[in-house]
């Protein structure tokens, strides 16, 4: 397929996977890449959905896509596009190279019926014109555990915790995030050979830090929760001053959750736990003693965009009844541009076609924002994104449009 500016996007073919990612780790800052990641990489790319730009022999665009199943509200796995491996060469900046292969890439999801596509955004910028509304936020945190403390809830103590090899008991840890995939927005069901992302431990990655340590939580002798987690020693003045930077955790239920939040506090020779990418409404903010000394803050993460306005509009539920016209204006993909009637309630949901009048007017990006419950369309018509043309329809359909809980991607692609 040739470009406007005389480049051609081409599927990647396997044998051109090495200079392909390449030209990725270039385009990041051509920072170091151990030969684990490389071929963790190889082993997830979709070759089939994997695209490079040429111009002539010189490759100067890359881009991808994973076949992922995304958690929405209500429970469904939704089929989405995890679009990935983004890269423009900088000496082919603003020819058309990204856009073709943003072009390419939403097509190929709506031909395989794929309702959602969801990325990372190196940059916040780039992806609102192609759509992609910020849609989850990640926490981190840096706790002085020398100071703050926790009160745990009852059963806490009945949580047996033991140490193992993070590969050794991969396939329980497997088994407990895969339990909890449906009740977070957001969340992926894992695909083969994504398990092993959580294990990868090149030690140009350590930053001076342990390998990668785990511990199991368990009660009755079935497995609850595990944290992967690494330690660092330091000393300063006043003695010991190490550092645990927590790497992943999950939990079947709060004593177990609980259990595992307090080792970690309470590790020895440690007196600053590092958290980073968590859900923004992750429990153990409940449990500290002092959460100015936790240094939380968060950020953007995931960025959703609605392929198919009608189909995913209706894979999700509502955590209120709604009744509400929807006029979109979507120019990238104008399949979705005109008016869609959403009714719908904590059951089910249908998302149609109609010449009806319009109840509110926004932009598929601002659908893709508000779609996981994460972000308010009141907050966004409070921006000037959203336009309400029937009195009351933006109220009710702000709080349809909520969840529970915090939609959270939990890892990157």
């Amino acid at each position: 397929m040739g470009t406007e500016d005389g480049t051609e996007l081409k599927t990647l073919r396997p044998e051109e996977f090495d200079r392909w990612w390449e030209h990725l780790l270039r385009a990041f800052g051509g920072g170091p890449a151990s030969a684990e990641e490389r071929e963790l990489d190889r082993t997830v790319t979709e070759f089939d959905r994997s695209l490079a730009v040429w111009d002539a022999d010189t490759l100067v665009g890359t881009s991808g896509a994973f076949s992922f199943r995304m958690t929405v509200p209500g429970g469904a796995v939704v089929p989405t596009a995890g679009v990935t491996m983004v890269s423009v060469a900088a000496t082919h900046r603003r020819r058309g190279v990204l856009t073709s292969m943003m072009r390419r890439l939403l097509d190929d999801a709506r031909a395989k019926g794929e309702p959602l596509a969801a990325l990372f955004a190196s940059e916040p910028a780039i992806y609102g014109r192609f759509g992609y509304g910020s849609a989850t936020s990640q926490l981190s945190a840096e706790i002085d555990t020398g100071r703050v403390t926790l009160a745990v809830p009852e059963g806490t103590d009945e949580v047996r915790l033991r140490y193992a090899a993070p590969a050794d008991v991969l396939d329980a840890c497997e088994a407990v995030y895969a339990a909890l995939v449906p009740g977070r927005p957001g969340m992926l069901a894992r695909q083969p050979g994504w398990e092993r992302a959580g294990l990868l431990d090149p030690e140009s990655g350590r930053e001076g830090a342990s390998a990668l340590q785990c511990v199991l939580a368990e009660r009755d002798g079935e497995v609850t929760g595990y944290a992967r987690f690494r330690t660092k020693m330091g000393w300063g003045p006043s003695g010991h001053d190490g550092t645990v930077s927590l790497e992943g955790l999950a939990a079947l239920d709060p004593a177990s959750e609980a259990a595992l939040w307090r080792f970690l506090f309470g590790v020895d020779l440690m007196t600053t736990l590092k958290v980073r990418s968590r859900p923004v409404d992750d429990a153990w903010q409940h449990l500290v003693s002092d959460i100015r000394r936790c240094r939380v803050q968060s950020r953007d993460a995931g960025y959703v965009r609605l392929v198919d306005v009608g189909a995913a509009l209706s894979a999700r539920t509502y955590l209120t009844p709604v009744d509400v016209v929807f006029e979109v204006e979507d120019a990238f993909c104008p399949w979705n541009t005109g008016r869609w009637r959403l009714t719908g309630d904590a059951k089910g949901a249908s998302c149609e076609r109609t010449a009806d009048p319009a109840d509110l007017a926004l932009s598929v990006r601002e659908l893709g924002a508000a779609y996981l419950g994460g972000v308010s369309l009141l907050s966004l018509a409070a921006a000037g994104r959203v336009r309400q043309a029937r009195p009351g329809a933006l109220a009710e359909a702000s709080v349809a449009f909520g969840s529970p809980v915090a939609p959270w991607l939990p890892h990157g692609f």
